[in-house]
């Protein structure tokens, strides 16, 4: 069994950024040159998070939609009463998402479905540099 690490740089706009990385997370197992395992993506961020989705305008709008109702950013937030940075619903948008997600692969090839890609969502207030965490195990 062998584990290799690599990492995915990303530049967000906040406000629910949405960055489809199905193909650059192929890249890595198939840089990998293992055939069969798994790959864990992290984001080391409280403000973004990763999930998979129909990668098309209109479930990315409705995806939006749902935060924005759910956790609305004008809402009161006692993160933004001790910070002062306008970001808690960004906090907590992001831990509803969740930070990683964990995708098979077989014979070099992720097990996605046919409409299923994997999505990172930067859901802070400002622009961001984005360093993702791949791990691909397997042999």
């Amino acid at each position: 069994m062998a584990v290799k690490t690599f990492s995915l740089s990303l530049n967000t706009r906040g406000d629910a950024d949405i960055h489809d990385i199905t193909d650059a997370i192929a890249q890595q197992v198939s840089r990998s040159g293992l055939k069969n395992g798994t790959v864990t993506v992290f984001c080391p961020s409280a403000t973004s998070g990763l999930t998979t989705i129909e990668f098309e305008s209109g479930a990315l709008s409705d995806l939006r939609r749902l935060f924005d109702e759910i956790v609305p950013q004008n809402r009161e937030y006692a993160h933004n009463a001790r910070w002062h940075d306008g970001n808690g619903h960004s906090h907590i948008r992001a831990a509803l998402l969740g930070p990683s997600l964990t995708i098979p692969f077989v014979n070099g090839e992720l097990t996605l479905g046919t409409w299923q890609q994997v999505i990172y969502v930067d859901f802070d207030n400002r622009p961001r540099r984005r360093e993702l965490v791949l791990q691909v195990i397997g042999d």
